[in-house]
């Protein structure tokens, strides 16, 4: 049974960051071979971990729908859109990517949709950890197309915006009746510490701040250079502060 860690929040809140720190923590782990879902329409999560998604599952299911992409004469449907959907997994070490894409158009995907539902539920058997990089609407957990999440970490900067969008972010798992069974809200790249108001606002909103990640210069000079983030130290203090949220979490 795989253990899913989900990732949400608006953009610019270093979720993707998040995404990535938790990714190599697992990897250098050891325990199992992780798959990144990257499920933000961004589709920003191949870069920090060094891979290039060739489409995505987005593309596929629009080409599929609109009858650009039919299967050769005896071939069923389910079983080509299967494979056109296996084919978008970018392979490594240890950990494998699959990028979602921007969601559907106009017209029913409930067929398709049906299909990757199954497919992903057959994938996510064959790996240790699952993570998945989620936009704040969370589209895909919203349609059920991934589903059963351990863990959600909900993620905001250190400004008032960022914490009333984390709010927006917890009730949408209450409005949506989401199978999320844990859920913190952790605080990134803090530069000195939470304000009183911050904690005022945050408390009066009946939010948690669980955790506190601080502002990284290693992360903006690998960022400079586009150099992955799974590359990074383990004196970076984000990477020290990951590490402590994953030690936490897997007990």
């Amino acid at each position: 049974m795989s253990t899913v860690i989900a990732l949400a929040g608006k953009g610019g809140t270093g979720k993707t960051t998040l995404a990535a720190l938790i990714i190599r923590y697992l990897k250098n782990k050891g325990d199992g071979a992780v798959l990144a879902v990257d499920a933000d329409p961004s589709s920003n999560l191949g870069q920090p971990l060094g891979l290039t998604p060739c489409a995505t599952i987005g593309s596929a299911k629009e080409a599929f729908f609109k009858g650009r992409d039919l299967p050769p004469t005896g071939i069923p449907k389910e079983t080509y859109l299967e494979l056109k959907i296996h084919e978008l997994l970018v392979e490594s070490e240890g950990v494998d990517l699959l990028t979602m894409g921007r969601p559907e158009g106009k017209g029913c995907y409930c067929y398709i949709n049906n299909i990757l539902r199954k497919y992903l539920d057959l994938l996510t058997e064959n790996y240790a950890y699952v993570v998945v990089d989620n936009e704040a609407g969370m589209e895909h957990l919203s349609r059920s197309i991934i589903r059963d999440v351990d863990t959600l970490l909900i993620t905001t900067d250190a400004s008032m915006g960022g914490i009333r969008s984390a709010k927006k972010v917890k009730d949408l798992v209450v409005e949506l009746e989401l199978s999320v069974k844990r859920q913190y809200i952790v605080v990134d790249r803090v530069v000195s510490g939470l304000s009183h108001h911050l904690v005022a606002e945050a408390k009066r909103l009946d939010l948690v701040l669980w955790e506190i990640i601080p502002e990284d210069a290693i992360i903006s000079k690998y960022d400079l250079i586009e150099r992955p983030l799974i590359q990074l130290p383990e004196d970076s203090p984000a990477v020290r502060s990951v590490n402590r949220i994953m030690e936490w979490i897997l007990v």
